[in-house]
């Protein structure tokens, strides 16, 4: 064994001198940094590095640090040989038993930010979303349900004994493709209704569904969001059943679905990347925070937000997006004043197309089908709905 340390350290070197030639780090950074509990990967990295997604290679060029997407409190993390300097190890005296458990383990990103989009939202396709079962009523004609009360399901087929998810629909999300040959665009639109038509924004010319005409174009229906509010328990079968309330975050009400508890993993690290493809027209859907006068999401970094393509465009969790907000068209009304020569030949000049601005970055911590979930990772302008993504490194 001993006689391989040698070839082992020889290979790292060539390796660090590799990592020395890609990653870029910003002026002023240390020539070591010690891991801090309450850290980040991404908020370590994202104070020293000009890519932050590039992390791992870091990490992997650190010998002490075992495995590059987990570290923990009190590691070291050596960035001098990124500046020229010659290759070396901190702490790299050779094996050693790390005796902090995984769970103390540095997050790539803050999980609490994110923590309901993993595991308590979910997008539905329109023939579940249609067939799901829903709440029909409540014990003793209450209006609500909460834990420990039954409630009467129509149309769950299930055995006695089976637990169940509470989903409220929240959302859907549709693509418009112009008949006038302009880009795609996606929206989301919001419900509270109470009940199961489920009502959606009134002023829209058109119905929900997959593959509709409007007054302005195709659509694409590409899901509707739903949100976990809920457990049941079925204590009688039938059509109503009879299904008791384990758990709920608010009160259960008739229209709600019961669904399938959602058995998918999520998640709990993130290897952060550029995408090997960019997919067309990406922008973003939706966001947590609301929206002032002019359309911007009033939120910052670790903030959650719908980008409108998912795994079918080749999305997946931990790639990394630049935000850019498109340029507004203004009037010139220097040169092409009211009445003059030039505003009445030359119209069209009158317009000038401003340049699109860097926002953020976004990192891809949930995939559906065709809608992903990303957070907000850093940024310098507020988000807009609509704004378009690229690669990470675009300029």
């Amino acid at each position: 064994m001993l006689k391989r340390l040698p070839a082992i350290f020889i290979g790292l070197l060539v390796t660090l001198a590799a990592y020395a030639a890609t990653v870029e780090l910003k002026p002023g950074h240390p020539d070591t940094y010690v891991v801090r509990r309450g850290d980040t990967l991404w908020g370590i990295a994202n104070k020293f590095l000009k890519r932050p997604w590039q992390w791992p290679e870091v990490w992997q060029a650190n010998g002490q640090i075992r495995n590059p997407h987990l570290i923990f409190p009190g590691d070291v993390i050596n960035l001098a040989y990124l500046d020229g300097g010659a290759p070396h190890l901190v702490n790299g005296g050779g094996p050693h038993v790390r005796a902090d458990q995984l769970e103390d383990a540095i997050k790539p990103i803050p999980l609490a930010s994110i923590e309901k989009f993993l595991y308590r939202t979910r997008l539905v396709g329109d023939d579940d979303f249609r067939n799901a079962p829903h709440i029909v009523g409540v014990e003793d004609a209450h209006l609500r349900g909460t834990p420990g009360e039954l409630i009467y399901v129509r149309g769950l087929a299930a055995q006695t004994g089976l637990q169940f998810a509470i989903v409220r629909p929240m959302g859907r999300y549709v693509e418009i493709v112009p008949r006038d040959g302009s880009p795609q665009r996606f929206y989301r639109d919001s419900t509270d209704s109470a009940d199961r038509s489920h009502e959606f924004r009134p002023d829209l010319l058109w119905s929900h569904g997959p593959h509709e005409w409007s007054l302005e174009g195709h659509l694409s229906f590409l899901g509707y969001e739903g949100l976990q509010i809920g457990t049941v328990r079925v204590t009688r079968a039938g059509d109503p059943a009879s299904v008791l309330v384990l758990s709920s975050d608010v009160e259960i009400r008739p229209g709600d679905l019961v669904m399938p508890l959602d058995d998918k993993p999520y998640d709990s690290q993130y290897v952060p990347h550029p995408p090997k493809q960019l997919p067309a027209g990406m922008r973003i859907l939706a966001g947590t925070g609301p929206l002032d006068p002019s359309g911007a999401m009033v939120q910052g970094r670790d903030s959650v937000v719908a980008l409108s393509h998912g795994a079918v465009d080749g999305v997946e969790n931990g790639q990394v997006y630049s935000i850019y907000h498109p340029g507004d068209v203004v009037r010139d009304y220097s040169e092409y004043t009211d009445g003059s020569y030039k505003k009445f030949f030359h119209p069209n000049d009158a317009h000038v197309q401003l340049p699109e601005e860097y926002v953020g970055h976004v990192m891809i911590f949930r995939t559906f089908e065709h809608v992903s979930y990303g957070l907000i990772v850093d940024g310098i302008r507020p988000v807009h709905l609509q704004d378009v993504l690229y690669e990470p490194d675009h300029i």
